[in-house]
């Protein structure tokens, strides 16, 4: 520290360096030996140092897809700053990220009143109480679309600073390369995007993760109308880099993580998601006897929650083999079908694995990155792709109608939950487009009060164009090749909960019987009653009907 090693000269001498240099004393060798550009050494500061970076109304970028990947160290100590110094609804930035991220940062921010507007996806009970109250301003929108539309700046277009730009991105990386180019982690969503857009960086360089170089293919897009295809006809095939391109002097700080990623604990599949998945496993054996699948299936693509993990269960246990996946998410259960020997290889956006599951992968980290590829959710959102490899899509809506519309994101029609995602890349493009649910859901007042069955959605995220097959745990309604009243039909005979069957069959005969008489039959429905479950669940707690009103 000085030339003085002793008496009181040397120890002020210490004691003055360590005040205007205190990251000297702090600085990891492993945060060094993790930025290999020597030139960014100087870049390296605190996640307090960084505040001057921050302003009111800015727009922000983040990486991070679920809670995987995402920035910890800054957003935590801006929210402590915020909080502690009486800054609440003070400071407002307009948020992008790929997906949702933890809750301890996005939730907390929207706590904080630091959300202004948020885009594409979110969950937590505070972000999602302010956007149903007005407080914030959410857009919701295709995630493939989502990056695509960052890149071209659409999203800041009306902004005479940002010109189609953001002001500041946040990005959590485990490498910086001596070229400046940024090693992600176990995630990917929309960063190289961000990257690519944002004036200025924040580098996060979590020391705590594993290093990923190797994992990740980021190929990058081209604007109209010269694009070029993305070359990939297998889901192991790699079209690019290991790290994303980015320029070293947008680097205006580098600051060190330890936190982990806050990981999703997952329930165990329960009894309905069970017969949910037998229904799904039974009828893929039924398109392999008959010719319309090949026998080790075609790449799975599957959402979250307990159905997408009783499925993988299901295929872990099952009968087929040299199975792969194409999808944006792998959860714990994508871990037990590698470990079982039956899954290939799996493309995906994101890790995200609860913090067993993490543990799991890193304890076979290379065993499972020889058989992962960490994509762009550009790419593995991307329609043709999706269309070229013949993606089977199975994605969980909040109700679906008898014709075969589902809605995934608005309770009510009006009430968001978290956002459209990139169930719609999935199900307008798959080979075989899935909607499972269960066919029941409770209310506070009856334990079936909510059929996921009804004649006519609140709101429509996803067409009867879009959709194949319906499935719960009542049965499976094969819907290619039929017409609407045959489809409602089956969808109702196959798939409603016996609490509610009958009660729908009535509702079909009755706008039927209305349709056929005015000559307008083609897919029957009564304006009046269309929404009579909806508006019975919010006056007396449940769906079902003394009778309907027509």
């Amino acid at each position: 520290v000085s030339t003085q090693s002793t008496g009181s000269a040397g120890l002020l001498s210490a004691l003055n360096f360590g005040k205007f240099f205190p990251l000297l004393f702090s600085m990891s060798s492993k945060l060094l030996s993790r930025v290999a550009r020597p030139s960014l050494h100087s870049k390296i500061t605190t996640a307090e140092q960084t505040f001057k970076f921050f302003k009111n109304g800015q727009s922000l970028g983040w990486s991070g897809f679920t809670p995987a990947g995402y920035p910890k160290e800054v957003p935590i100590a801006l929210a402590d700053h915020v909080e502690k110094n009486g800054l609440q609804g003070k400071m407002k930035f307009r948020l992008f990220v790929g997906a949702s991220v933890g809750e301890e940062v996005e939730d907390r921010w929207a706590s904080l009143g630091m959300i202004q507007t948020r885009w594409p996806y979110q969950s937590g009970k505070s972000i999602t109480q302010k956007i149903n109250s007005g407080e914030i301003d959410m857009g919701d929108i295709h995630l493939s679309i989502f990056a695509q539309d960052i890149a071209w700046g659409f999203f800041t277009k009306d902004s005479p600073e940002n010109k189609g730009q953001l002001d500041l991105a946040i990005v959590e990386a485990t490498e910086i390369l001596p070229d400046g180019s940024i090693v992600l982690g176990p995630s990917v969503g929309a960063t190289p995007e961000i990257i690519d857009v944002a004036k200025q960086l924040i580098i996060e360089v979590n020391t705590a993760s594993p290093k990923f170089f190797g994992a990740h293919d980021i190929a990058a897009d081209e604007k109209p109308p010269f694009r070029k295809p993305y070359l990939i006809s297998r889901v192991d095939d790699r079209i690019g880099s290991f790290s994303v391109p980015c320029d070293p002097d947008k680097i205006v700080a580098i600051v060190e993580s330890t936190r982990v990623d806050n990981g999703r604990a997952l329930k165990p599949p329960d009894e309905v998601s069970a017969q949910i998945a037998t229904h799904l496993l039974n009828f893929f054996k039924k398109e392999v006897n008959e010719g319309r699948l090949p026998p080790n299936l075609l790449p799975l693509q599957s959402g979250v929650g307990n159905i997408a993990n009783a499925v993988t269960a299901g295929l872990a246990n099952g009968s087929f083999t040299d199975v792969n996946v194409w999808t944006e998410v792998l959860q714990d259960t994508m871990l037990d079908f590698f470990d079982s020997g039956k899954l290939n290889f799996a493309t995906t956006t994101s890790l995200s694995l609860s913090p067993e599951g993490f543990q799991r992968f890193l304890n076979k980290k290379d065993f499972y990155l020889k058989r992962i590829c960490l994509r762009p959710q550009q790419i593995t959102n991307h329609p043709e792709i999706i269309k070229r490899l013949g993606v089977i899509g199975m994605n969980t809506p909040l109700e679906i109608d008898i014709y075969g519309h589902a809605n995934s994101t608005l309770v009510g029609g009006t009430k968001m939950i978290h956002g459209i995602g990139g169930s719609g890349d999935f199900l307008r493009n798959a080979y075989l487009s899935i909607l499972h649910a269960p066919s029941t859901r409770p209310s506070k007042k009856d334990p079936n009060g909510i059929s996921t069955i009804v004649p006519h959605c609140s709101h429509i995220d996803h067409t009867e164009h879009d959709i194949a097959i319906v499935v719960t745990e009542q049965g499976l309604a094969d819907c290619r090749g039929l017409a609407p009243r045959v489809r409602a039909k089956r969808i109702i005979d196959n798939c409603v909960h016996p609490e509610y069957r009958e009660q729908l069959k009535e509702y079909y005969r009755l706008a039927e019987e209305k349709c056929l008489k005015e000559g307008a039959a083609h897919q029957p429905q009564i304006l009046s009653a269309v929404f009579q479950m909806h508006e019975n669940l919010a006056k007396n707690g449940t769906m079902k009907l003394a009778s309907w009103k027509i």
